[in-house]
């Protein structure tokens, strides 16, 4: 059997880390041989959780087929979010929480989608239903993802899956989630430490609706302010990117972790559409406070798409 790699969405999050090295080492347990690898480096939240649990990062891969021929997707199915040589090599499994959309597979694969808060969540579940121990560190880096991607529970995405994952693997890591939860969330906060690059599009991705191609960026913070008193530069960098990939839209969701409130900034075409998928309009600098909108797969993406598909 030759060796698979596993992996996550480019400009990773600690999600889609997590799951590749957590679902690699479940693989290898049933006999597969693969490797955790990452589509970039991982953010400063991440290497808060990385560094707490004593766990090294996946190398980053820029391709894969010139190492194998078969993979394994973990936390994204949209080949836009994937690797730049998707389509030259095998997908034989799939885990993941995301809408599927574009996705095509010459022969058929192991899936499993379920629409839960965090990929890690199916994963854990995958582990209980083979009586797979976890270990604990492989745990709490599990535990770290459900409390990125629920933020701590609190986004509409969280299930009472993600709710009893966390606490089983809190035990078996020996943390306090809440306690532990905040200080790694806090970590993803520091601005002053990010790059305009790092706050528009340190966690994007690319949506394909109805034709036009528009980049979805958010960013966690405890003040609103703190973004948008750089609101010239980020629209710079935002405008810059556009240019590069050939984005129609470029999105920017900021969001306050302290009180699930984002604030969201739009550059490019199609502010008609934006306008209409969250029933306001922009502001003079062309932005829209969105009270209670914290995720982007369930609060932000499902509107965008009705509006421009409608």
């Amino acid at each position: 059997m030759s060796k698979e790699l596993v992996f996550g969405h480019q400009n990773p999050d600690t999600d889609a880390i997590t799951a590749a090295m957590a679902f690699s080492y479940f693989q290898n347990q049933l006999g597969y041989e693969t490797e955790a690898v990452a589509l970039g480096e991982p953010n400063d939240e991440t290497k808060f959780a990385l560094d707490h649990f004593d766990m090294k990062a996946p190398r980053v891969v820029k391709t894969v087929a010139n190492e194998v021929d078969k993979v394994m997707l973990v936390d994204h199915n949209e080949p836009q979010q994937s690797v730049e040589d998707i389509d030259k090599v095998q997908v034989t499994h799939l885990v993941d929480h995301h809408r599927i959309a574009n996705f095509n597979t010459a022969q058929p694969l192991w899936a499993t989608v379920r629409p839960y808060g965090c990929v890690s969540t199916v994963i854990y579940e995958l582990f209980e239903d083979k009586h797979i121990d976890i270990p604990d560190n492989l745990a709490g880096m599990m535990l770290s993802a459900i409390i990125s991607d629920t933020l701590l529970l609190k986004s509409p995405t969280t299930t009472d899956h993600d709710r009893e994952a966390v606490k089983a693997l809190a035990k078996i890591a020996d943390v306090d989630y809440e306690d532990y939860g905040i200080k790694m969330l806090k970590a993803g906060t520091n601005l002053d430490a990010k790059s305009d690059n790092d706050i528009v599009d340190g966690d994007a991705k690319s949506f394909e609706l109805n034709g036009s191609t528009v980049r979805i960026g958010q960013v966690n913070t405890v003040d609103l302010d703190d973004v948008f008193a750089r609101q010239a530069d980020l629209e710079k960098e935002m405008k810059s990117l556009m240019d590069q990939n050939g984005y129609d839209t470029f999105i920017l969701i900021a969001t306050n972790i302290l009180n699930s409130d984002s604030d969201l900034l739009v550059v490019g075409d199609n502010t008609d559409k934006v306008e209409k998928a969250f029933g306001k309009k922009l502001n003079d600098a062309h932005r829209m406070n969105l009270p209670g909108v914290v995720s982007r797969k369930k609060q932000v993406v499902p509107p965008l798409t009705d509006a421009f598909e409608g």
